[in-house]
């Protein structure tokens, strides 16, 4: 399984971006998928998971309410909309997936695959 993550950049707060992640290799309508974060000099962090089926979206406490998790299966990718950012948003954001689960959850190291990154400026 590849996943390929873009759509981030550098905007201001307040702005929007939205992240996409395209799975190739398996069939990703069968996978959880989530997006996890980075900030420089700290540690990765969940923001949002989703499940095959799509429904049930999981989101980190600081990011509800501003980012929108969803997926197309026809596509095989996952989106991630996000609103209202802020300059704590600033990170480098992955998309993983885990092939063994049907419900989203927030715990990295259950993850199978990884994608490379897209990196996410905001500017106050």
């Amino acid at each position: 399984v590849q996943l390929q993550a873009c759509g981030g950049g550098s905007v201001q707060a307040g702005d929007s971006l939205r992240l996409s992640c395209a799975a190739s290799g398996r069939t990703f309508g069968l996978y959880i998928t989530g997006w996890f974060r980075q900030a420089s000099g700290k540690e990765r962090e969940f923001v949002a998971a989703i499940s095959w089926s799509g429904g049930r979206p999981d989101y980190a406490d600081s990011v509800k309410g501003r980012f929108t998790i969803s997926r197309d299966n026809v596509k095989d990718t996952v989106y991630l909309q996000m609103n209202s950012l802020k300059s704590e948003d600033t990170a480098v954001y992955y998309c993983a997936a885990d092939v063994t689960r049907d419900i989203s959850h927030n715990n990295a190291n259950e993850y199978d695959y990884w994608g490379q990154g897209t990196e996410v400026t905001v500017s106050s």
